[in-house]
């Protein structure tokens, strides 16, 4: 008889997906709101084209910077915690041993059982070390290129998703025509983007598609309120 063949449908969404979704989040939200701001106060889309060019390039490299950053902080962080683990186990076995004995406990064997499993792993010092990083500390080993390619990533997608609400600008010359139509093309890649984010959290996508948008909107409509105000 023949057996159907389980397949796992967990989403797991990889670090790249991640940094996309911040980049052009971002991206879209920060100039789509200083053009709105712009559009209520100038009659010139030279002016908003210059000012969202200098932006995009401002927040591209600080949110490119910020993500190399945050990475290599926690690859640090993660070497940091290793040696000490390796100092542990070298000097204080006994300790560390009874360590993994109770995680072991944790999901359920017995004491004999897990005194087994500990004994087991000690006669593999590396596999140890890993099983003590990931169980007892809840560390993954980064990616020795992670930080690099998480700025230009961020920092990439940053500039992919500014040109979004910024395009309407170059090609419609009045600002008022190209704010309207910049607003529904934003709008719609919010929309999309908030749909991807919620399937790659595994959120309800429709959910994060609508707190996207309503993020963004409040974003631009508060920057053209507050620019008309001051105007």
């Amino acid at each position: 008889m023949l057996r159907r063949r389980h397949v796992e449908t967990h989403f797991s969404a990889p670090e790249r997906v991640k940094d996309i979704i911040l980049g052009v989040a971002d991206g879209l939200t920060v100039p789509f709101a200083l053009a709105a701001g712009l559009s209520g106060v100038v009659n010139s889309t030279a002016i908003i084209i210059v000012a969202g060019l200098a932006e995009i390039a401002a927040g591209s490299i600080a949110m490119g910077l910020g993500g190399y950053l945050a990475s290599k902080s926690d690859a640090d962080h993660y070497q940091a915690e290793r040696r000490r683990e390796q100092w542990e186990i070298a000097n204080l076995p006994e300790v560390e041993e009874s360590e993994v004995s109770g995680i072991f406990q944790s999901y359920g064997l017995t004491a004999e059982e897990s005194s087994r499993a500990a004994g087991s792993l000690r006669q593999r010092p590396e596999a140890w070390i890993d099983f003590m990083m990931r169980f007892e500390l809840g560390l993954e080993r980064p990616s020795p290129r992670r930080a690099i390619i998480s700025g230009l990533t961020i920092g990439g997608a940053y500039i992919v998703g500014g040109f979004i609400p910024l395009g309407p600008y170059i090609v419609i010359p009045h600002p008022s025509e190209a704010l309207v139509v910049s607003v529904v093309v934003t709008l719609a890649a919010l929309a999309i983007l908030g749909y991807a984010k919620g399937l790659a959290t595994t959120a309800a996508p429709l959910a994060s598609a609508f707190q996207t948008v309503l993020i963004g909107g409040i974003a631009a409509t508060a920057a053209f309120a507050l620019a008309r105000l001051i105007s």
